[in-house]
Parts: structure tokens; sequence; C-alpha cells
């Protein structure tokens, strides 16, 4: 217990001597013999009195009136009143007014205005640890509003100190494809192409997760069929499910979602793509959606390298790249984390699961239309 200071007020000095004979053991004790003398030591020791512990009956300035003008250059304090049995019109000014936190009646009894005391200085310490976890609580709040301004800067950066220069070479490179090149020039200019096209991606799935981080993300809910969502992927995924001789497979119990078709589409584009990449060759994609309570269940499973769960978890994180994206693998290592973050609008998220017969499963929860 730190040490703590209580002011002992009375106008009859044998009383706050018999106090501070009770609690000097375990308290500083300030003593005061009429309430203007306990205000000016109040002002002569700011905020460091735990407890101010009067007497009602005195000359001039009464323990509640003293307790009333002691909230203002002792504001945390715990306060005590020390009355008789027939104050009680005192005691309520006293709790209406000073801020009381008990008080007790005269002659009082040694123990129990020890434990009183003890548990006022706990009431005080309490409200000074609250204090600080308060303001500890206001200093995260400043780091999070300057965090998020800047993740808006670095949105900003990304979009126009990295894309302007970026649709220059993009436009260049095509001018440069369209010239009379030898083999070796045409070699390079394709190398070219593709890191461009990986860059190009990395910037979009970067802003794509810092736009849902940022809340800049208008939902606008719709009525989507599940097996339009499925069958509509893009282009170059349907390339590399022919190459691998993988199909789709529909159990659709659920048809609809009222969601947003952005939303659903980048999910479902972003988790057949890892199926597809992680799947084995002419193996089943099976794509599912069923009843679970209010919500609709939506599972993609494929057969083949099943998940390394210490990795799939930090790969659901944003900005997180693994040894193989490091290597320059196909795809920006984004996938699984755009997918959460798109899920957090809906207040879902994936979850991911391993079978016993070399399955490996994702699954996340929407809400049903109503």
């Amino acid at each position: 217990m730190m040490n703590h200071t209580i002011l002992c007020v009375d106008d009859e000095i044998d009383n706050v001597d018999a106090l501070e004979r009770l609690f000097r053991k375990k308290y500083k004790v300030l003593k005061a013999t009429s309430g203007a003398q306990a205000l000016t030591i109040l002002d002569q020791n700011p905020g460091q009195i735990s407890v101010i512990l009067t007497d009602q009956r005195m000359p001039q300035m009464t323990g509640a009136e003293m307790l009333e003008k002691s909230i203002k250059s002792a504001p945390k304090a715990s306060r005590l009143l020390l009355t008789g049995y027939t104050d009680l019109e005192s005691v309520v000014e006293a709790v209406n007014k000073g801020q009381i936190h008990r008080y007790l009646t005269k002659p009082w009894d040694p123990i129990d205005l020890q434990q009183t005391v003890d548990q006022a200085v706990e009431k005080f310490e309490l409200g000074q640890a609250l204090e600080k976890k308060n303001q500890e609580l206001e200093q995260a709040l400043k780091e999070l509003k300057t965090l998020d301004q800047s993740k808006t800067q670095f949105m900003l950066l990304i979009n126009h100190e990295l894309k302007t220069p970026l649709t220059s070479i993009i436009s260049f490179l095509e001018l440069l494809k369209e010239s009379s090149l030898s083999e070796e020039q045409i070699l390079f200019v394709q190398r070219i192409s593709k890191s461009t096209d990986r860059l190009r991606m990395l910037i979009e799935d970067v802003l794509l997760i810092m736009r849902c981080e940022t809340n800049q993300i208008r939902i606008q809910n719709v009525d989507v069929r599940l097996a339009h969502v499925a069958q509509e992927i893009p282009k170059n995924l349907q390339e590399l499910l022919i190459k691998k001789q993988q199909k789709i497979t529909l159990n659709l119990e659920v048809e609809q979602l009222n969601v947003d078709s952005f939303v659903i589409h980048e999910i479902f584009n972003r988790l057949i793509q890892n199926a597809n990449k992680f799947g084995a060759e002419k193996s089943v994609i099976e794509i599912s959606a069923k009843n679970q309570n209010n919500d609709t269940l939506i599972e993609i499973k494929n057969r083949g390298s099943q998940f390394d769960m210490n990795k799939v978890q930090k790969l659901s994180q944003p900005f997180f790249l693994d040894e193989s994206v490091m290597h320059h693998s196909t795809g920006t290592g984004l996938g699984l984390s755009i997918c959460q973050s798109l899920l957090k609008l809906y207040n879902s998220e994936l979850h991911f699961e391993n079978s016993d017969n070399n399955e490996a499963i994702v699954r996340f929860l929407m809400k049903n239309p109503s």
C-alpha cells in the first residue's frame, strides 16, 4: 500500500490527537481544529490527501460545509463524517453536497473507524487506478487515430506516387510491344510485362486491404445468386483451373444471399484461387452453402495440400508474406488476408480445417437474406 495521508478535523484538540494516535502507525496524519484551517491544509497539499475525516458540529463552519468546499481543492479524496444521532439532517446535507463516502456516529468504535478509513483509502486507490487507466485509454485512442491517419496517408501515397508512374510504365510498354524487336528484346519485354502485372496486382491488393481497414468500402447489399458468383470467375482463374484439370462442383442448399456483390465475388475468387493453387491436379473443388441457425455456412473444399495451421493464421493477417511469396510465386500472398478484411465488414471471419481424407476446408458464415 502506498504511503497515504489522511486529514483529521475536529474543533476539540483532544479528539484530533486521539485520531492521530489511532492512525499514525499506518498513515501520515495531518490535523486541523477548524474548517478554515482544514481548507488551508488542503490547499498546501494539492492531490496528496487520500481521506478527509471531519466532525460535523464545529463553530464558524460545519463539517458538511467544509467537505463541500474541499471538493474544489481535493476532488479525488474520500470523505468521512463524524456525527451525532441528532444530526441526521446534516448527514443528508453532507451526502448531497459534500460527496461523503460514509458517516459514523460518535462516540466512534476504534476498530470500525479504522476499517472505514482503510476502505476509504482503497476507494481513493481505485479512483487513482481508474484515472490512470482512463489516461492510458485516451493515449491509446490518440495513437489509434494517428494510425488511422497514417493508413489514409499510406493509401494516398500508394494510389498516387506508385500508380501514376506504373501507369506510365504500362503505357510505354504497350508502345514498345508494337515496335520491331529482336528475340532477346521480346524476352526482355515479356519479363518486364510480367513484373509490371505483378506490381499492379500488389498495389491493388494493398489498396483493397487498406480500404477495408480504414472503413472506406461502402456496403451495398443486393440479392446475389451464389451459383452465379461461383461461375463468374475471372478468365485468368478459369485458365488456371483448366491447366490443372480441376472442376468446381456446387452443393447449394441456400441459393441466394443479400450481400454486397463486389465483396462476395472477391471472397469467392480469392478462395477458389487458393484451392486451385494448393489442390491436386484433376481434383474437385467443392463449394457448398447450407443453413446454420440464422446464418449461411459457406464451405470451399479441395483435395491436395493441407493447411499448415501455424502459417495459415499468419497468412490471413494483413501484409504477412511467407517464403513462397518472397520467392516470387503466383499471386501476391494477400488473398486470405483480403478475405478476412472483407469478412470483417460482415462481422465474420475465415475458419480453416484439415479433414482425415486429405481435404483442406475453408468456412465462413454470412447472414441469410431477411
